[in-house]
């Protein structure tokens, strides 16, 4: 939730913030900052997956991840990842447990495979 306060969302007005733990126990955070030509901008699950791979190296596991998204009311809105911080998530670990905050103040938590269950899977040859 704190990460959310950070976000640079001048356009939608949607401040979103993630934290994840890996599985090494660190705790690693992000927010989503925008850019005027909208694809260019970065979601708060990737920023937090960018920071954990930047610390821990490319041995980096997703262990859980939390997301929380406000209106520019303050208001706690129901915004579970982007199909693309899906597939950044099943990346680094298909059972991570991914939380998102509702409205009313609780969490849902489900599975990184269970939001995407036909993912992409690059072979290794």
């Amino acid at each position: 939730m704190q990460a959310a306060q950070r976000a640079y969302s001048p356009y939608s007005r949607l401040r979103v913030g993630a934290a994840l733990r890996s599985c090494s126990g660190q705790v690693y955070t992000g927010c989503n900052v925008e850019n005027a030509a909208f694809p260019v901008g970065g979601c708060a699950e990737r920023a937090a997956i960018a920071s954990a791979v930047q610390a821990e190296g490319p041995d980096f596991r997703l262990a859980e991840i939390a997301v929380a998204a406000f209106a520019s009311d303050g208001t706690a809105l129901p915004v579970s990842p982007c199909g693309a911080c899906r597939q950044a998530l099943v990346e680094f670990c298909v059972t991570a447990r991914v939380s998102f905050l509702q409205p009313d103040g609780t969490w849902i938590d489900v599975e990184t495979g269970a939001l995407l269950p036909y993912r992409f899977v690059f072979e290794n040859s």
